[in-house]
């Protein structure tokens, strides 16, 4: 049995914050599991790792916890955020503290590939 969840969170757009919670909540419920659990955003949903972007998106219209919220009760619990390279390009280096590392298409295809490790996408 795999003892590593990765997350690549990819296709979730901040636009449409309704799908941010369920990634972020998921690998919580993981750490608390005591899994090993990454996080990866790269694409339209690395914005998120943008300082100032995740603060202001709310799951649920009239909920008091942000997004951010979601992110920090995950890196709390033991999640290790990343986020891809090429959205630097994209968003910028101004990034929540809660990122650990930066890192590349290869190491998400390493991982992914690794035995130990299951991957969901979002």
């Amino acid at each position: 049995m795999a003892d590593k969840l990765m997350i690549v969170m990819v296709n979730t757009d901040p636009n449409n914050p309704s799908e941010l919670g369920a990634p972020f909540f998921q690998a919580t419920v993981a750490a608390a599991m005591e899994y090993d659990v990454e996080v990866v955003m790269t694409g339209r949903a690395g914005e998120l790792a943008k300082k100032g972007v995740a603060e202001n998106l709310f799951v649920q219209e009239g909920s008091s916890k942000s997004v951010y919220d979601f992110i920090k009760d995950a890196h709390e619990a033991g999640v290790v955020m990343k986020v891809c390279t090429p959205t630097l390009d994209l968003w910028g280096n101004d990034l929540i503290d809660e990122v650990d590392e930066t890192v590349g298409g290869a190491y998400v295809i390493s991982e992914a590939m690794d035995d130990d490790t299951v991957t969901f996408n979002y």
